[in-house]
């Protein structure tokens, strides 16, 4: 049975869904949740090869997007993990071109115009600045060999050598990149938070906001992951965290959903679900955020220490138990 969806709506919610069994499997797992707007990984993610999509599965795709009204620009495909465009190394940073590419070509097959992806890492073998014009070339490079899909790149939490923890690495990138209708931005909050930039006041929002515009401008901005983080401000971790039970909190998310300037893209679940899959857990986090949409007075709840209280009693209920 599928959840019900919200309409006449400006905020796209939804979450990152599993093609199990064909990637037109996709749309009923978002409808399952009450998604408006989903995001999927197009082949396995930590393997370098896939066999091709399937005519069938491709046209089926298409047609369920357009009965269920799921344009594409609230579709945000997700890259291979594998995939390091900064990677020094010519022959490696070429393998992940060509699953770079493939991967876009399997957006243009599908009808899809964004693809979500990590930039890359220097390996600790070359300067950021190097890193940065690799990414660069080979976004160039993937435009000219594709027509109409947008690269959008993701940030990240900043952990070694990572590229694009900084609003103005990303920015870098963009810089360097030769046609700018087809490049975009991804935040993830939890990496933004991960990185140093606070979220959880209306003051350290808007200062976060604010720099973003500064760098890169919401011109750029293509989708949204939310997630709460495990970790603290500036850790430097990937530790997503289910929505208002980290460290960021309930109330970044309540500016989220009533900020102007993020309508109309799609806002992506990253989040932890049950340890069956529930997707139901999706379902329930899509509901929390719509119903911060229009509640004025900020949220102080703090979330952190009963989760954390949550989880330590289930930690010792199971120790006992075995």
């Amino acid at each position: 049975m599928f959840a019900k969806r919200l309409s006449n709506i400006t905020k796209y919610v939804g979450a990152h869904v599993s093609i199990s069994g064909g990637v037109q499997n996709a749309i009923t797992n978002s409808l399952f949740i009450g998604g408006n707007a989903f995001a999927v990984f197009l082949r396995n993610q930590r393997r370098w090869t896939a066999p091709p999509l399937d005519p069938k599965n491709i046209e089926a795709f298409r047609e369920n997007c357009l009965q269920h009204n799921y344009a594409s620009k609230f579709i945000l495909p997700h890259g291979s993990y594998l995939i390091n465009l900064g990677n020094p190394d010519q022959e490696k940073r070429e393998k992940s071109y060509q699953a770079f590419l493939e991967d876009l070509r399997r957006c243009e097959l599908l009808g899809l115009t964004l693809y979500n992806f990590h930039p890359g890492s220097t390996v600790g073998n070359c300067t950021k600045e190097q890193s940065i014009q690799h990414i660069a070339n080979c976004i160039n490079r993937a435009l000219k060999e594709t027509s109409n899909v947008t690269c959008v790149i993701e940030n990240m939490a900043g952990s070694g050598n990572i590229i694009g923890s900084r609003f103005e690495e990303l920015a870098d990138i963009i810089s360097r990149v030769d046609d700018k209708n087809r490049v975009g931005v991804c935040i993830d909050t939890c990496h933004a938070f991960a990185a140093g930039y606070d979220l959880r006041t209306n003051k350290a929002y808007e200062e976060t906001m604010q720099e973003f515009s500064r760098h890169i401008g919401f011109q750029y901005l293509r989708g949204m992951h939310l997630n709460d983080s495990e970790t603290e401000l500036g850790s430097l971790r990937d530790r997503h965290a289910n929505i208002g039970k980290g460290h960021i909190g309930l109330e970044a998310f309540r500016l989220i959903m009533n900020d102007d300037r993020l309508n109309e893209i799609p806002l992506i679940l990253e989040t932890p679900i049950g340890p069956d899959d529930e997707l139901s857990d999706y379902h329930k986090e899509i509901e929390l955020l719509y119903g911060l949409i229009g509640k004025k007075s900020p949220i102080t709840t703090n979330c952190v220490k009963t989760h954390i209280t949550e989880k330590n009693k289930a930690k010792r209920k199971s120790k006992k138990s075995k």
